[in-house]
C-alpha cells in the first residue's frame, strides 16, 4: 500500500465526513485508489464512532481502531501509526485546521529533499494572545531545559516514510510525548511552512499547558536533576561562607547578626527549595514507577478493517 492517512477521533463527529472526503480526493490525485485511512476512536463521547464505522462500511479503504476507553491524543496517535501499512504516512488532526490538502505540498517536498519526514511549521502561531504567550513559555522553557529542542509552533500534520513509522512505534512510554518523540527519533526532517486554520477554540488550558510542559521535560530532560545539584551547592557554599562570616565578626568585632525577621525568611527560602527539589525528584520516580509495571499501552476494542 502507497499511502495511509492517520487520526484521531475526541469530539469529532461534526469533522469526520468531511474529513473522510476531502482526505479521499487529495489521496488519490496522489497515488490514486492504493490507500487507506485510519480512524482511532480515543474514547470520543460523541457519536464519531459510529460515522467513522459506516464510513468503513461504505468504503473498506476505511479503517478504524476503536480503543476501549479514553487514553489521551498521544497514545491514539501512536496506535493509529501501528495499524498504518503505507509507505507513506500522512498523520494529522481531524478537525480540519489542518488541511488533507497539504498533502500534496508535503509530498512534493519529500522528494525534493530526500527526507523521511515533511512536519508543519506555523508561520504565525494562531489564537488569541494567551494561547502565542504560553506557547511561546513552552517552547523556551522546554528548549532550554532539554538536550533535544523541539521546531518552535510545530503541528500535528506530517508525511512520514516507512522506515522512520517503524522506528517510532518502537517508543512504547507509557507517558508519551509526541513531540519529543519525533524528534528524538531522528532521521532527515524538513518543515514545511503553513497556515493552520482557526475552527474551535483551544481545548488546552494554562494548567494542561503547564503539565505538558512538566511531562515534557521530566521525560526528554535530566537537566533539572543536574540543577537541583548546581543549587544546593550554591546554597551550602553560600551558608558556609555566612556562617564563618558571623563567626569571624563574633570573635574579633564583637558583632552578632540578630533579627527574628531574617532568620524566619531564611528557613521559608530553605524550606520552599528544599520542598521543590524533592516534588521534583518524585516526579521523575513517578515517572519510573508507571514505567515498570508495563501496563497494555492502549487497547483496542474492536477493529473493523477489511
Amino acid at each position: 500500500m502507497r499511502l495511509s492517512i492517520v487520526a484521531t477521533l475526541y469530539y469529532s463527529a461534526p469533522c469526520v465526513r468531511e474529513f473522510y472526503a476531502r482526505a479521499r480526493a487529495a489521496a488519490e490525485q496522489l497515488v490514486g485508489s492504493d490507500w487507506e485511512i485510519v480512524f482511532v476512536n480515543d474514547g470520543s463521547p460523541d457519536d464519531a464512532l459510529d460515522l467513522a464505522v459506516a464510513l468503513h462500511l461504505e468504503d473498506p479503504r476505511v479503517t478504524v481502531v476503536d480503543l476501549s476507553r479514553n487514553f489521551g491524543h498521544a497514545k491514539a496517535m501512536m496506535t493509529g501509526l501501528m495499524h498504518a501499512r503505507g509507505e507513506l504516512v500522512y498523520l494529522l488532526d481531524v478537525d480540519l485546521e489542518e488541511e488533507p490538502e497539504w498533502l500534496a505540498r508535503f509530498h512534493e517536498a519529500l522528494e525534493a529533499t530526500g527526507a523521511d519526514v515533511v512536519y508543519g511549521v506555523q508561520t504565525t502561531r494562531k489564537g488569541r494572545t494567551f494561547e502565542r504567550v504560553t506557547g511561546w513559555f513552552f517552547y523556551t522553557i522546554f528548549n532550554w531545559l532539554s538536550t533535544h529542542p523541539l521546531p518552535r509552533n510545530v503541528v500535528t500534520a506530517r508525511l512520514m516514510r516507512r522506515r522512520y513509522v517503524e522506528a517510532l512505534v518502537q517508543h512504547q512510554e507509557r507517558e508519551a510525548v509526541m513531540g519529543g518523540l519525533w524528534v528524538i527519533t531522528g532521521f532527515a526532517q524538513s518543515p514545511m511552512p503553513i497556515v493552520k486554520g482557526s475552527h474551535s477554540p483551544s481545548t488546552y488550558t494554562f494548567t494542561r499547558k503547564l503539565t505538558l510542559l512538566i511531562d515534557s521535560i521530566t521525560s526528554f530532560s535530566s537537566r533539572p536533576l543536574v540543577l537541583i545539584f548546581y543549587l544546593g551547592s550554591l546554597i551550602t557554599l553560600g551558608a558556609t561562607g555566612a556562617a564563618g562570616w558571623m563567626v569571624i565578626r563574633a570573635l574579633f568585632f564583637e558583632a552578632l547578626l540578630e533579627g527574628w525577621l531574617s532568620l524566619i525568611v531564611s528557613i521559608w527560602l530553605l524550606g520552599g527549595i528544599t520542598i521543590f527539589c524533592l516534588g521534583l525528584l518524585g516526579m521523575y520516580l513517578s515517572k519510573i514507577h508507571h514505567e515498570v509495571k508495563h501496563r497494555p499501552y492502549t487497547i483496542v476494542r474492536q477493529l473493523y478493517r477489511k
